[in-house]
């Protein structure tokens, strides 16, 4: 094992015992960075001093005998739509790059700081968070690390492939349509995709407000528990922050399963998986004696209503510039934004009006159902360039395809926790699997997330690069 190889909470007890320092944990994750990001592309910035300053305020914490926070001296970075003091906040794309740079830390990297963490960087991501590839023209693309030739998902495709890679051990990204369980399950690490409203927005560029969520990924689940319990804060100031209080989940982790109802979701979520990704549930299912088969309502008209949202807020956020530098914008992502901006409103009008309907559907299902399980992606990860995808016989666009299982899901605004499995069939890549729970119910996922990795079922693999 190496420093670049442990787990945050194992980086954070060794730093507080004087093991190692936090400098000397810093040094090893940018040599890391360093010696790899030509080939992974994940980072599109360092943060050099900022990172030396807070490493070093760690350890003068310890040389004090202070008791230090949960996630002192851990590097983590962030999608670079995450203001960061003094940085400018690109969000994937050149169009910002002539903004000025923010004034404040975004309130989840304020929550990161308040923790002991240490920023390093910002990541690689679909221009506005418009994709599931990472295929980014502006600033390359993001590489998988179990297989360079191959994407790392999107949007958050760099904050996937950096955990995946070893150059932090945690990270944070954002999910509109499943963008962070996307690059979890094609990079093979633990993501967290929390209830809508659960974590403030504040200080992250927009993509759709009324389904961005906010969260992270880690290459464990206990670090992955510590950081989600370190970012949860009620904000008065966001008015998308529904949370009115903090409620860890790390307590969670030491519960069995006695008691959870567990399914496994078929009809469409069976239908529109390849035979890796429905092996994947199967190894979850039969570890934890889940038989039960269960149908998820009106999957596919959420997910055509979450499109109509999705291309009529992007759009519409991004009007102006579409008119006065559409030559800017990302090639992958401009027709899509002109035709949302263009989309008749009542569209978009009765697409909320069916998710309140729909919102009923799914939470009338947990009435019977504690936790799902589904694939987090019909197939692993494609070749960079990949244009059309097969699955069971239907011949779909490539990059949409990938957000076909994790649509319907945040649609509903449910927490899922993205669990790393390796099925059989996918040449050694990963395949992830959503763990479901109803809303503001992430202690359930975290749980059954626990028993998969207990029984190894669910896990990271280091990568050599």
């Amino acid at each position: 094992m190496t420093l670049t190889t442990l787990s945050a909470p194992d980086l954070a007890r060794g730093i507080a015992s004087g093991q190692f320092s936090a400098c000397e944990v810093l040094d090893a994750h940018l040599g890391r960075i360093a010696a790899t990001d030509t080939r992974v592309n994940a980072f599109t910035g360092i943060c050099h001093a900022r990172a030396r300053t807070q490493a070093q305020a760690v350890d003068a914490q310890r040389a004090r005998g202070e008791v230090l926070p949960a996630l002192a001296g851990v590097p983590y970075a962030v999608k670079n739509l995450f203001d960061v003091q003094g940085e400018v906040t690109l969000a994937g794309s050149i169009v910002n790059q002539g903004h000025a740079p923010a004034q404040a830390d975004a309130l989840l990297v304020q929550q990161m700081n308040a923790a002991g963490a240490v920023l390093v960087g910002s990541l690689n991501m679909d221009e506005f968070a418009y994709g599931f590839t990472t295929e980014n023209t502006h600033y390359g693309p993001c590489h998988n690390p179990h297989d360079l030739s191959r994407i790392a998902g999107g949007s958050s495709g760099g904050s996937g492939a950096a955990v995946a890679a070893g150059q932090v051990p945690l990270s944070l990204g954002s999910d509109t349509n499943g963008s962070i369980r996307v690059p979890s399950s094609l990079c093979g690490v633990w993501g967290i995709k929390p209830t809508f409203g659960r974590l403030s927005r504040r200080g992250s560029y927009p993509f759709v407000h009324s389904i961005d969520h906010l969260g992270g990924f880690a290459n464990s689940l206990t670090g992955l528990a510590q950081m989600y319990d370190a970012l949860q804060a009620p904000d008065a100031l966001d008015p998308g922050c529904h949370a009115r209080r903090v409620e860890p989940v790390m307590g969670s982790l030491t519960h069995g399963l006695q008691g959870l109802r567990v399914g496994v979701l078929d009809g469409y979520f069976h239908d529109h998986a390849s035979a890796p990704a429905r092996e994947a549930v199967q190894l979850a299912a039969q570890c934890l004696g889940a038989t039960a088969q269960v149908s998820w309502p009106s999957a596919a008209l959420a997910r055509a209503a979450a499109f109509i949202i999705t291309a009529s807020e992007g759009g519409s956020l991004h009007l102006n510039e579409l008119r006065t530098r559409s030559d800017d914008f990302e090639p992958l992502s401009v027709d899509r934004f002109w035709a949302g901006a263009l989309q008749p409103a009542d569209w978009y009008v009765k697409a909320q009006r069916f998710r309140r309907l729909y919102r009923d559907q799914v939470n009338a299902l947990f009435e019977h159902w504690d936790v799902l399980l589904a694939p987090a992606t019909p197939v692993c990860a494609t070749p960079i360039g990949t244009e059309w995808l097969d699955i069971q016989g239907q011949t779909l666009p490539a990059r949409a395809a990938m957000g076909l299982l994790t649509q319907p899901i945040s649609f509903a605004g449910c927490p899922v926790v993205a669990a790393p499995l390796w099925p059989a069939g996918t040449e050694g890549l990963p395949l992830g699997v959503q763990i479901i729970a109803a809303p503001w119910r992430e202690d359930l996922a975290f749980r059954v997330a626990l028993a998969l990795e207990s029984a190894g079922v669910a896990h990271v693999k280091p990568v050599e690069l």
